[in-house]
């Protein structure tokens, strides 16, 4: 099963409104003239000094939201690490797993054939411990709510499930900073690269040199935990682009 991913919502004009902010911190303009007489090419170039410059406090202006479905909830659960954003999560609590519940497999675990057959028998068997104890406390008198809560914690993290997220353009560019790295998780590296490439297409400017710093500043931050990209990228290797 794969992540699917879709930018739902987002600012409108988004550079334009940034460009609009940072505007107003060296203008005499008024308010209701920030936009209107600023031409489109003084918003680029506004905007390519503030983000030159690292002064990304505007970026906060601007939000994205996605609806993401087909992640697990080990994914989910380093998504919400990341704490300036809203999310709204589908729940274990109401939501019975009637039939068997969607999961995700690793890539890792897909490579090996015997492997990925014992996982698939244990996601089976976990799914009928949670229906047979859902189904056992319902009889003895509890409310399918009660049984649904309380039998959901024998659910694995390998579950899938849905998630809608919101997110400003500073903090998503600190997230794929994070998780485009070759050292992020395979499952999340996907799907922070699936948003990226989705909110390049209605901010290619902000996120043009988006991603992990081995590829947008020639560097890295994890020392002797780097996974060696970088040297590469230097030796040209590999191009170095999501």
């Amino acid at each position: 099963m794969e992540a699917n991913v879709k930018l739902i919502n987002h600012t409108t004009n988004p550079e334009r409104t940034a460009a609009a902010a940072a505007r107003l911190c060296y203008s005499p303009v008024g308010a209701d003239k920030l936009v209107e007489e600023m031409t489109e090419q003084e918003a680029e170039d506004l905007l390519q000094i503030i983000l030159d410059n690292g002064h990304l406090s505007t970026l906060e202006h601007i939000k994205f939201t996605f609806a993401i479905e087909g992640i697990s909830r080990v994914t989910s659960h380093q998504l919400v690490r990341h704490r300036i954003a809203s999310y709204s999560q589908q729940s274990q609590r109401y939501v019975r797993e009637k039939e068997q519940f969607n999961y995700i497999i690793p890539a890792k675990i897909l490579e090996n054939e015997e492997a990925t057959q014992l996982f698939k028998e244990n996601m089976k068997q976990q799914h009928q411990l949670y229906d047979q104890l859902t189904n056992k406390l319902v009889e003895e008198g509890y409310a399918e709510k009660e049984a649904i809560e309380a039998a959901r914690y024998v659910l694995p993290n390998a579950a899938e499930t849905k998630v809608v997220v919101t997110m400003n353009a500073r903090s998503l560019l600190h997230f794929f900073e994070l998780r485009c790295c070759e050292r992020a998780q395979r499952e999340i590296r996907d799907l922070a690269r699936l948003m990226l490439k989705q909110v390049r297409e209605v901010a290619p400017l902000i996120f043009a040199k988006a991603g992990p710093l081995c590829e947008t500043e020639r560097r890295c931050k994890e020392a002797q935990m780097s996974c060696g990209r970088l040297a590469k990228i230097k030796e040209g290797d590999i191009n170095g682009k999501n």
